[in-house]
């Protein structure tokens, strides 16, 4: 028992490491999607260089299903192991390339062009990365822990972003300001062809999976496993039921307490970036050990109501928790302590336009600090140039938290981490048992991926677009308004899960 586990544990650390890469190399892109606004598209119009890098984002995990089809056929047909070591060379170079990509300003159309074929290439990598890495693992599992043993592989999609965050926190405090703007951006991803080098010498000493080395030796493999995943009736109920009964809720769950959370901190409420992204490693770093825990509970309970009571507690509380979010750092409601203001006014010369740039700090009592900085276009005589009646300026403004209200925003984020934990946890082995082995690697990965990649993935474009929508109608909640997205998706997910999935949906019924 001791060698089969410890060959388990080797099992795990090999496929986690290179999975754990892969998410690295997914996610920088999405965790730096603010600053990469301004370098592969127009600067003229921020809100639409934003919302266009979350569409070049969602284009990433629009395609995964793809990747899922591609990758998991070549899984079914010659192995686990070799398939997904090519989607790790894939997902290497390809994100190696983006930090590669030169600048709007030096390529024109061609950059986003570019970025966005790159970012496409990514998600069919991790289209058939995860199911190859989740049925091996499972396929190595004793019976009855499969929950336990691939919860492990779970974590490494959470330890990926926070990896990615570490990455970019260091790489800023490193550099200054005006280096990480022109150039450091680029290290996170350059950076993931050593990571990926390192993975590949360690998964190619790995042997194949057992139950597919058996089903292969025994003549058992599928000759055509799109046919027989999508062709075949009784299969097809399985795996649309894996969509809208469990991978769908799990996506937008996901996406929500990790993507729209730190999009939230950084565009609503105007936290600090390194701040907010510090914020959301803490909590991730104390959320991810819940994988584990309720990947094991679900050994014991079954898979079905620990996954879908995560998704009813994010449909009944995201909305109280994000308007608790908005209110940390809304001034309104805050008293400044006014002989801690501070204003500097001095000009600024760049690119021969004059500019007059006007710091203002305000402190509250509770402890907040906001910064806002005005920069106001001037003729050559030094007076504001007007447009339409009023002076051409932008402003930028910065909240930083202190005490309670900081402690406070990671325990709300930590929540949505719990939540993660227990629709994400149990899913890859609940997935893997509804399967035959012939056919796993297909059958899984295509709703996972859809629900992940389609559900999920449009998540940030289209909850910033509803809460966009909202604004601009004057709505006084409207930062609550891109909430109605997961909380719909997932609400459906609920009650068909909660009706349809039964206990007794094993592989070993489906191979019947």
């Amino acid at each position: 028992m001791q060698n089969k586990n410890k060959t388990l544990w080797k099992v795990i650390g090999a496929s986690s490491l290179g999975t754990l890469i892969e998410w690295y190399d997914f996610f920088i892109f999405g965790s730096l999607s603010i600053v990469l606004s301004t370098k592969f598209f127009p600067a003229d119009n921020p809100t639409a260089a934003f919302l266009s890098t979350l569409a070049t984002f969602a284009a990433g995990f629009v395609v995964r299903p793809f990747g899922a089809l591609f990758f998991g056929r070549l899984g079914d047909l010659i192995g686990r192991k070799y398939t997904f070591m090519v989607t790790l060379m894939l997902m290497g170079g390809a994100t190696f390339l983006i930090g590669c990509t030169p600048s709007y300003e030096s390529i024109g159309f061609f950059a986003p062009l570019i970025v966005l074929l790159l970012r496409l290439l990514q998600g069919l990598a991790l289209g058939g990365e995860y199911g190859g890495a989740a049925t091996y693992v499972a396929e190595h599992s004793p019976e009855g822990q499969r929950g336990y043993w691939t919860s492990w592989i779970q974590t490494t999609a959470t330890f990926g972003l926070f990896i990615s965050l570490v990455v970019i926190l260091l790489t800023r405090l490193l550099l200054t300001e005006e280096q990480f703007d022109t150039w450091g951006w680029r290290v996170p991803f350059v950076l993931s062809i050593f990571m990926v080098y390192v993975s590949y010498l360690i998964r190619k000493n790995m042997d194949e999976s057992p139950e597919f080395k058996k089903a292969k030796s025994e003549g058992k493999t599928a000759k055509n496993p799109l046919k027989e995943s999508f062709g075949n009736v009784y299969n097809l109920k399985f795996v649309l039921l894996a969509l809208f009964g469990a991978a769908m809720g799990q996506g937008v769950v996901w996406y929500t307490g990790q993507f729209y959370s730190m999009s939230f901190m950084k565009t609503v409420m105007f936290v600090d970036t390194d701040q907010a992204d510090l914020i959301l490693g803490i909590a991730l770093l104390l959320g991810t050990p819940f994988f584990v825990v309720f990947g094991k509970l679900s050994d014991q309970l079954g898979r079905k109501w620990v996954m879908l009571a995560g998704m009813l507690l994010a449909v009944c509380t995201y909305r109280p928790i994000y308007e608790a979010m908005y209110q940390l750092t809304n001034t309104q409601t805050k008293i400044e302590r006014e002989d801690l203001r501070s204003i500097d006014t001095h000009p600024a010369q760049q690119q021969e336009e004059h500019k007059r740039i006007t710091t203002t700090t305000k402190t509250y009592t509770d402890g907040t600090q906001v910064t806002q900085v005005v920069t106001t276009l001037l003729s050559d005589v030094g007076n504001p140039i007007l447009k339409n009646g009023m002076p051409q300026e932008s402003s930028k403004t910065t909240v930083h938290l202190q005490g309670k209200n900081y402690a406070l925003l990671v325990a709300l984020i930590f929540i949505q981490i719990i939540y993660i934990t227990l629709v994400y946890g149990p899913i890859a082995a609940f997935l893997v048992e509804i399967f035959p082995v012939k056919i796993r690697y297909t059958s899984m990965s295509l709703p996972y991926h859809i629900g992940n990649g389609i559900f999920g993935g449009l998540l940030p474009a289209v909850s910033t677009y509803l809460a966009s929508n909202a604004h601009a109608r004057g709505q006084s909640d409207f930062y609550l308004s891109g909430l109605w997205y997961p909380i719909g998706v997932a609400s459906v997910c609920f009650v068909i899960g909660a009706i349809y999935i039964s206990k007794t949906m094993t592989a070993n019924k489906m191979e019947s």
